[in-house]
């Protein structure tokens, strides 16, 4: 086992979760393949780095594999169901399985059909807007940043809008088993009862469905062939249940912090204010500056050299987006919030055969909500100073609230 290096990186500490840049710019400079005690695993920091190793084919996205290889057979029985369909999402798979799901899916999910979208999308922007119109104060998770992304996906899936609420609470306990640490109490068992109910949902609609096809992505994610062959009806639950959960959490996260970002740098958000058609490098520099989700986990298969460091085969390694979109080498000013910055590509999404399947529909969202609300507001700041709720989770960056007081 590699000797811990000197700069004690705590992941779950929630000073660290609130701001966990200083410390990933100290390992940056002075230890950029960090083994890190807490996360028994290796922690990439540096642009570079992160960037050659997300198309690096020795290394397996497959990390829930040798996860529950581990557990009992008493363990992995009570938990049938979330490896049943978990082992099944694109992101948690390796060729050959991936680039069929992915070229399946990519049929449905392109920049095409998703702009094919962006009316029906500025349609919930603007009713979410509207019901808030005459409000002082919100909460803009709960009140806005939270219901869109659900709605949106639901849209898509063919979800009646009356699922909203037990849909975001069966996404987050699954997320409490991919997210947050490995002790959360009953994390396993939550996350197992909550695929369980998405799976009965999603079974109903697939079987709908096939005997009344509609205009919708789940339609097409039924018809579509990659190789003359369709996706079993296994795969399609996996992946409605994946599409509802991962197009939603993020984007809950990149408007949060989106938001964040404007009102720590009003002189920013006052030159999207006056000149709206930048919106589109805003959101591109919101996901640079503080990403919703920070962290791409894989497997070495091979031993791995990195900084002078032995990375061994069956080694995991945590790919630190977020620090790596920090990186002074990469970027000028990383730590300031600039909206017409020198483009460099973020990695964010991910980089390669993994790049988010759903980053168009990401890009939208951000890009009709931003002008739209401040069009509506004059004035938006917090309505206090109180620590922020962060997310109790190393995958996933945002907050669980954010109190705004607002004026038309």
């Amino acid at each position: 086992m590699p000797t811990p290096d000197p700069i004690d990186y705590r992941p779950a500490d929630p000073a660290v979760i609130a701001n966990p840049y200083p410390v990933w710019a100290a390992l940056r400079e002075a230890d950029p393949a960090h083994y890190n005690p807490h996360l028994r695993a290796w922690v990439v920091t540096r642009y570079e780095d992160n960037k050659r190793l997300l198309l690096d084919r020795n290394l397996s996205s497959n990390r829930l594999k040798p996860f529950f290889e581990s557990l009992t057979d008493g363990e992995r029985e009570r938990i049938s169901r979330l490896i049943h369909y978990l082992s099944r999402w694109m992101v948690f798979t390796d060729p050959p399985d991936h680039t069929r799901l992915r070229q399946t899916l990519a049929q449905v999910f392109s920049v095409a059909a998703m702009n094919g979208r962006r009316p029906a999308i500025i349609k919930r922007v603007e009713s979410l807007l509207e019901s808030l119109a005459q409000c002082e104060q919100i909460d803009f998770i709960t009140d806005f940043a939270g219901p869109l992304p659900a709605l949106v996906i639901m849209d898509m899936l063919g979800v009646p809008e009356s699922e909203l609420a037990q849909m975001k609470t069966l996404s987050d306990q699954i997320a409490g088993f991919i997210g947050s640490a490995r002790n959360s109490p009953n994390k396993y068992l939550i996350a197992e009862q909550a695929t369980v109910q998405m799976g009965e949902l999603f079974s109903e609609l697939i079987a709908a469905r096939r005997k009344r096809p509609r205009d919708d992505a789940l339609t097409g994610m039924i018809h579509a062939e990659y190789d003359g062959i369709r996706l079993n009806d296994d795969d399609l639950v996996a992946c409605c249940i994946m599409m509802l959960f991962a197009g939603h959490e993020t984007t809950t996260n990149l408007l949060g912090n989106g938001m964040l970002a404007l009102l720590a740098f009003p002189a920013e958000m006052t030159r999207l204010r006056s000149n709206p058609d930048l919106v589109a490098y805003a959101v591109e520099e919101m996901l640079r500056y503080d990403g919703p989700s920070g962290v791409q986990v894989r497997q070495a298969t091979t031993e791995i050299v990195l900084h002078d460091k032995t990375i061994r085969a069956g080694d995991r390694i945590f790919l630190m987006l977020n620090a790596a979109n920090r990186d002074p080498r990469s970027y000028i000013e990383p730590d300031s919030f600039l909206i017409e910055r020198e483009r460099v590509a973020h990695l964010s999404f991910g980089w390669g055969p993994h790049l988010c399947i759903g980053f168009p529909l990401a890009r939208i969202e951000g890009q009709e909500v931003f002008p739209r609300m401040l069009a509506q507001w004059s004035s938006i700041v917090r309505t206090n100073n109180a620590t922020l709720p962060y997310l109790d989770s190393i995958v996933f960056r945002g907050v669980k609230s954010l109190p705004l007081r607002v004026r038309p």
